[in-house]
């Protein structure tokens, strides 16, 4: 039996389900009840509805907003996104802690903006629904705006000439797993025109002075990367020949008149690098110091004099501030203890714009001037209701997998929390896999701690970005199931707190993330009371199949091949809808119907098998989503739909 209803009405089905829910004990069967009902966008199946207590809960964390530097203008002034409304829209900012000035007024989130050099336009970057298709906009502080790209492709790594007269950007269709190079004069969308037609993920990282030459990288994978120059005149490549190996290169950009390379690499290294590349003879040099940790990102001012680089410290930033000539060190920035957001140069090279978000803070923006070394707060983001005071500073551990590897995790507990309780435990795990969980702004993680009193341990797995070129290989191909182990370590971990209660754990992913939580689930549901998992893969055979032909090569190169014979027996194997028999306690699935990444068929197929072997589960699923949920609305739900599902495991409805 089946009701459609909208959220808040009072229905007797709904009742009865939530009567049913407060009255079964911890990792019960399913419902007796299925409810389906229609709330906005969102399909939602198998949900209680949401108590007035939840949804002003959720309104507390989910009003705050950020700053995100996107460029400087000509002036002076900066370009931002915040979001005003429902979704992140651009801003400008004429001078330190003015109004916020809207441009752009979009249902859609603005994906990126930057400046167009030379000119008061700019250029920006969106999609719609969250399919990923992006589209180039060029627009005016007038409000003028103007088409660039073909819809229906997807557009990327738009690079711009120092005159600002010429933009380079790829372009992919779809059925193809092919980039090609276009490029245009950004004040004529007439001139656009295909330059070259690349094999595989190819775009351009920068432009020569002279306008000659695109530097061009193909991604083999997302740790092997080929650096190529494409000659505008003739549209030929030649590859660059770089000793060392195959590599990483990030962030590349001619210097020193174009005879020169710049770039984050991990050639020669385990961990990534500045380095500096001679294009005549493909020699290679280190730029910044010996280091266990990794460069995350750099800024060079355009005169050459100035270098600005960051340093990713087990999962912190340090930014390092030099003169690129002597390497002389320079006035350093005193900022908060956080996470990089930005780091970019003004066009007079003289202040050097920083964003940074924090445990307790959203995100916000300062310059640096290079000379003197003040430091300016340009942004002061609102936290909204919230209570700072309140908001937990993580606690970085590690712990001892089943092979001996120590893994990182950070930690938030409850502020002001009884010290003989045992608390409940959230274990979130990111996606990528290649990213990291690091100490920046997490609202859910806050909201969870304070609303939920439960601790949440978000775990940097093998496999985990920050921690190396070794650590980061642990878990390719056929050892996928490693980092599955470390979760079970973790669960050991847990068990021997005496504050944690280690028969209240549920766990919590997206994406890649959503993978190792239904992976987890078939593997210990003796240990958890439930998870969460949004928009993961059930399935690696059907996912590598269906993912978006643009990307699939390089999901390969990661996962593994599944036209291969015996990698296709370890998918197989380890593929969690193989293993769904294996999961006993309830879950909750959430998608976007609009993912190109993770396609909505991995959760409906996981969905579907769950309920046929009686296990509880709920599913969200938004029609105007995609690889990720970008609307505030929407969030608004998943957050309070994961907050009754919760509740209901830990016992404290």
């Amino acid at each position: 039996m089946k009701t459609h209803f909208l959220i808040g009405a009072v229905m007797s089905t709904v009742m009865l389900s939530q009567a049913m829910a407060q009255s079964a004990p911890l990792g019960a069967g399913p419902l007796t009840i299925m409810d389906e009902r229609q709330v906005g966008s969102a399909r939602v199946e198998n949900v209680p509805a949401i108590p007035d207590d939840v949804r002003a809960a959720v309104q507390r964390y989910q009003n705050f907003r950020s700053a995100q530097f996107q460029d400087w203008l000509p002036d002076g002034s900066m370009l931002i996104t915040t979001r005003f409304g429902s979704t992140s829209q651009l801003h400008r900012v004429r001078t330190p802690g003015a109004h916020r000035q809207q441009l752009t007024f979009y249902d859609e989130p603005v994906a990126g903006a930057q400046a167009i050099p030379g000119s008061e336009r700019f250029l920006f970057s969106r999609d719609t629904g969250g399919d990923e298709w992006f589209q180039l906009f060029t627009r005016g502080l007038d409000g003028s705006t103007t088409l660039l790209t073909t819809p229906g492709t997807r557009n990327q790594s738009a690079r711009f000439s120092s005159d600002g007269q010429m933009l380079a950007w790829s372009q992919a269709v779809r059925g193809s797993g092919d980039y090609a190079i276009f490029t245009a004069n950004p004040h004529d969308p007439a001139s656009a025109q295909l330059l070259w037609q690349g094999s595989g993920s190819v775009g351009p990282d920068d432009i020569s002075d002279d306008g000659s030459t695109i530097l061009v990288r193909r991604g083999l994978s997302n740790q092997i990367d080929e650096l190529m120059l494409l000659d505008v005149a003739s549209a030929t490549v030649r590859p660059l020949t770089i000793p060392g190996g195959p590599a990483r290169y990030d962030q590349v950009r001619f210097i020193r008149g174009d005879a020169a390379i710049l770039a984050i690499s991990n050639n020669g290294s385990d961990v990534r690098r500045l380095v500096e590349i001679d294009v005549a003879s493909g020699d290679l040099r280190a730029i910044s110091p010996d280091l266990p940790w990794d460069i995350e990102d750099y800024a060079l001012s355009s005169d050459g004099r100035v270098l600005a680089y960051a340093v990713n410290e087990d999962g912190f930033s340090r930014v390092v501030v030099q003169d690129f000539v002597t390497r002389r060190a320079l006035p350093q920035p005193e900022l908060p203890r956080g996470v990089l957001t930005a780091l970019d140069f003004s066009p007079d090279a003289a202040q050097l714009a920083i964003g940074m978000s924090t445990a307790t803070s959203a995100g916000d923006i300062w310059s640096h001037d290079v000379t003197s070394g003040a430091l300016t707060r340009w942004t002061e983001s609102e936290l909204g209701d919230l209570d700072a005071t309140r908001l937990a500073e993580p606690d970085l551990i590690r712990f001892t997998s089943f092979d001996g590897l120590s893994v990182p995790a950070f930690v938030y507990r409850p502020t002001g929390a009884s010290p003989i309780a045992r608390l409940p435990v959230i274990i979130d795990i990111h996606g990528g896999p290649e990213s990291q969980s690091r100490p920046g702004w997490n609202p859910g993680a806050q909201y969870f701690a304070d609303t939920l009193n439960a601790v949440v341990i978000l775990p940097n797995v093998r496999g985990s970005d920050g921690y190396g070129l070794h650590y980061l290989s642990l878990d390719n191909a056929e050892k996928r199931e490693d980092s599955v182990k470390d979760i079970g370590a973790l669960l050991d971990w847990i068990a021997a707190q005496p504050g944690l209660d280690p028969d209240r754990v549920s766990v919590y992913g997206q994406s890649y993330g959503g993978y190792m939580s239904l992976a987890v689930m078939s593997h210990y549901s003796d240990r958890l009371v439930g998870g969460v998992a949004r928009y993961g893969i059930s399935n690696w055979i059907s996912f590598l199949q269906n993912t978006e032909a643009y990307r699939r090569d390089n999901r390969r190169a990661e996962y593994g091949d599944e036209r291969d014979p015996a990698m296709r027996a370890v998918f197989e194997r380890i593929s969690p809808l193989n293993n769904v028999a294996r999961i006993t306690k309830p879950m909750l699935v959430m998608q976007g119907a609009n993912d190109p990444r993770v396609p909505q068929s991995e959760s409906d197929q996981v969905v579907r098998e769950l309920r046929a072997n009686g296990v509880d589960t709920s599913y969200v699923l938004f029609a105007d989503e995609g690889h990720g949920f970008l609307k505030k609305a929407n969030n608004d739900l998943r957050r309070e739909v994961e907050t009754v599902f919760l509740r209901r495991l830990f016992g404290s409805e």
